[in-house]
């Protein structure tokens, strides 16, 4: 029997472990392949099929196409000396977001920028939400290279170029500015803004993921600079012009001022100076008025500078003989209301002394006798109310009125230079026909290779007979003595208006003007002087302006060297 069966308790058999299910060794197994077959797929797929998308990807976070600046044109004179150059400068950038917020850090960052730590602080703070900011623009490379060298994270260079002009402000109204973009904004610099920008280049870089240049991979494309642009102006006289035209303005305590120096051959403007003026290469505290080209942009009736372009009319018409004499006598005339006179009574004058005297009367009888109205015909001939076509941005064009219900005032107040209006260049422009046989040349502030062929105006022998007439009118004991040249024979004639305002002609407002051509044997040289507001006692054309004329052109003169046809007496 056995020991249950005697009643004892047996012990508890395990039974023994089953073997796994074949089924489920078999889905366990199927599931790993499964998975190792995806997991290669997938290896497959990012190495083969989609390689150049991810590669792509990881380029755009490493690879950078940056613009590559390209430099402005070089402006020059005739001669080849720099007017306006462009210098590479570096501009520092930033990304608020990656800039430290240490306080030595920053402390050292604003000392290299010369900035105050809060004023820093407080700009960081205001672009706290932008991932871009300027630092400091148009830095010198070696300014810039201060900061660079903190190698701060978040900071950044740009490098570009920067205008400067070694002229300063002799040359000031005629270039113009730039902005901080290097874009033409004033004068030449706009007029020509197309051909002087350059075009900027591409290169390919690796950077890291803090925007820090790793390596250079490329050059896309190039930087084209921008064209070289030849300037007519001769920088000596163009120095010469303004150093007179400066020690005037400040002498006789005027406005300002224009001279204007044309090349009688070709029509191209040696110089041109204004007052006031401005340095273009700091303009921090700059008079608005220096910006204003007034040579080109502005306009004024001219007065008796006109009287030989209105006398070439009146000797046109062939009503009267060189000899033939008027009376100006009592030294006023009223005309519709109005009272013209000369400064004393002349008496009799034939027409090489009205325009000596620069008699009003005198002017006046002559034009009301002619038959045609040729004074307007010969003053728009001569360029008077239409564009000079320089391409000068607000060039004026003047005012010529049309002879429409006329008064016989207006028509003689037109043959002394009074009821039009003309730019300095205009006039300049018509006093080449004076010095050129009777040809008019228009003007130019580029450089020609060749004279163009000009327009007739006035017949040669007229143009020669007022040379002539003109050259007396300069001479010792004339109005017009102070601008005679030692050593050349000077053709001139000078002016003095009254400025106009909102209420009509002012009392004690006048300019003074002289327009002259030298040397009379072989013109070369058309000089126009203005001076603005003369307040120092003098304000007549020959007390005022002719000096500056004798000044400028002698000096021209000698520099061009130009032999002197002056007999020795």
């Amino acid at each position: 029997m056995s020991a249950d069966a005697r009643g004892g308790v047996s012990p508890r058999r395990r039974p023994p472990s089953a073997p796994m299910g074949g089924a489920r060794y078999y889905l366990i197994l199927f599931l790993i392949l499964v998975g190792m077959l995806l997991l290669a797929g997938r290896i497959v797929t990012l190495h083969v099929i989609d390689r150049s998308f991810l590669q792509g990807q990881g380029d755009a976070r490493t690879l950078r196409t940056e613009s590559l600046s390209a430099h402005r044109g070089m402006i020059s004179d005739r001669n080849g000396e720099p007017l306006a150059i462009s210098t590479p400068v570096v501009t520092l950038w930033a990304n608020p977001q990656e800039v430290p917020e240490d306080r030595i850090q920053r402390l050292m960052l604003a000392q290299a920028l010369n900035m105050s730590p809060d004023d820093l602080d407080a700009r960081l703070e205001r672009f706290s939400e932008r991932e871009f900011m300027y630092l400091r623009r148009q830095l010198t490379p070696e300014a810039a290279q201060r900061v660079l060298g903190l190698r701060m994270a978040g900071v950044y260079a740009q490098h570009e170029y920067k205008r400067y002009y070694p002229a300063g402000e002799v040359t000031a109204q005629l270039l113009g500015v730039t902005n901080v973009d290097d874009f033409g904004q004033e004068g030449v610099e706009l007029a020509y803004q197309p051909f002087l920008a350059g075009t900027p280049g591409q290169r390919r870089v690796i950077k890291d993921r803090r925007g820090r240049l790793v390596r250079d991979l490329a050059i896309l494309r190039e930087a084209q600079p921008g064209g070289e642009l030849v300037l007519s102006i001769d920088q000596r006289l163009q120095y010469m012009a303004y150093r007179e035209l400066k020690a005037a303005v400040a002498e006789h305590e005027a406005d300002g001022g224009v001279v204007v120096m044309m090349d009688a051959r070709t029509g191209e403007v040696l110089a041109m100076a204004n007052q006031p003026s401005y340095n273009p290469n700091n303009r921090a505290g700059l008079d608005p008025r220096g910006l204003r080209n007034q040579a080109i942009v502005d306009v004024f009736e001219p007065g008796s500078v006109v009287k030989p372009l209105a006398m070439a009319a009146i000797m046109e018409s062939g009503q009267f003989d060189l000899d033939i004499e008027v009376d100006t006598s009592p030294g006023w005339m009223m005309l519709d209301r109005f009272t013209i006179r000369d400064i004393r009574n002349y008496g009799r004058l034939d027409l090489a002394g009205i325009l000596e005297k620069s008699s009003n009367i005198g002017m006046s009888k002559l034009v009301l006798e002619l038959d045609e109205p040729l004074v307007p015909e010969v003053y728009r001939r001569l360029g008077f109310g239409q564009s000079t076509d320089t391409g000068f941005p607000g060039e004026a064009v003047g005012h010529m009125p049309a002879p429409v219900r006329w008064s016989r005032s207006q028509w003689a107040a037109l043959s002394y230079g009074y009821g039009l209006s003309v730019s300095a260049l205009q006039l300049a422009s018509a006093y080449t026909a004076l010095a050129n046989g009777g040809v008019r040349m228009p003007p130019s502030i580029l450089k020609l290779h060749e004279s163009p062929a000009g327009t007739p105006a006035i017949d040669p022998g007229i143009a020669h007979d007022l040379l002539r007439i003109m050259e007396e009118s300069v001479q010792p004991g004339t109005g017009g003595r102070r601008a005679a040249v030692p050593g050349y024979r000077v053709a001139g004639k000078t002016g003095t208006v009254r400025k106009t305002s909102a209420s009509g002609y002012e009392q004690d407002a006048y300019r003074s003007l002289f327009a002259g051509v030298a040397p009379v044997s072989d013109p070369r040289i058309v000089t126009i002087v203005m001076i603005d507001h003369p307040r120092g006692g003098d304000f007549f054309g020959g007390a005022v302006a002719a000096p500056v004329f004798s000044r400028v052109t002698g000096g021209a003169l000698r520099l061009l060297d130009v032999p002197p046809d002056q007999r020795i007496r």
